[in-house]
């Protein structure tokens, strides 16, 4: 795994304590400070960072279907139907199970002719159904892509990749973030002629989020008469966390 950091460009708030007349005269009087005005007593930063982590993705989401047309809806919605069932056992025999296909798209519309000055005239229905697909060994994506192509399926829409169990990766990512707010804290403690004395309240943004789905163009390829696979590259994946954290100095 590669790991880069960095830090964003961030803005500093200082506020440095001085007692007003009206305080230091409540304070003679013996009255209590208000709790509100606690956090103005001291010099504070607010601080904004963040870590990045880079992954190989280890599963992948895959959009595909059929589509048929047919001269009434009825056959229509049939052929589509023996085709989808054609596709979804090549997929139980590329060995993906049943809980990661998930039908997602299931269409029928009646297709018109049109010429200009007459009325559009009915020439048939097109029924169409799409399923997502997870796939969480990607050395099987190729072969599945290719099997349910070859079962009948003419849509491929789309792919994106992710990660079964982003943990790990977000926790690289809060680590090189907390070490980047932390420098960031010193240098500008020591450039203001101060030190970081405390950490008041560290907050959290961002995380895994999986890709948007990529274009993948299928095509049939021949050599010595067997298809050739499907080439698909997983590449890498960002995981990034913000956080922002406030700092109380001190001389």
């Amino acid at each position: 795994m590669k790991t880069l950091f960095g830090a964003a460009a961030l803005g500093l708030s200082m506020t440095i304590a001085a007692a007003g007349q009206s305080l230091a005269q409540s304070a003679a009087a013996g009255a209590p400070p208000a709790a509100a005005d606690s956090l103005f007593r001291a010099t504070t930063l607010n601080l904004s960072a963040y870590g990045e982590t880079r992954v190989q993705p280890d599963m992948a989401s895959i959009s595909l279907g059929v589509t048929a047309e047919a001269k009434t809806a009825a056959e229509a919605m049939a052929a589509d139907a023996q085709r989808m069932s054609q596709v979804m056992a090549a997929l139980k025999a590329a060995g993906i199970p049943a809980k990661d296909i998930q039908t997602s798209n299931l269409n029928l519309n009646a297709q018109y002719a049109y010429a200009q000055n007459e009325q559009p005239r009915l020439t048939g229905y097109q029924a169409s159904n799409q399923v997502t697909v997870v796939i969480h060994d990607l050395a099987r994506l190729g072969a599945a892509v290719d099997a349910t192509v070859n079962a009948g399926a003419n849509q491929v829409n789309g792919i994106s990749f992710g990660l079964n169990d982003p943990t790990a990766a977000e926790n690289a990512a809060r680590q090189q973030a907390v070490r980047a707010l932390t420098a960031k804290a010193d240098l500008y403690a020591r450039a203001t002629g101060y030190r970081v004395g405390r950490l008041v309240s560290l907050s959290e943004g961002g995380g895994y989020a999986p890709a948007p789905p990529m274009p993948l163009m299928v095509t049939a390829m021949k050599r010595g008469g067997m298809a050739a696979e499907t080439p698909v590259s997983g590449g890498e994946l960002q995981v990034r966390i913000d956080i922002t954290g406030l700092y109380e100095l001190s001389r």
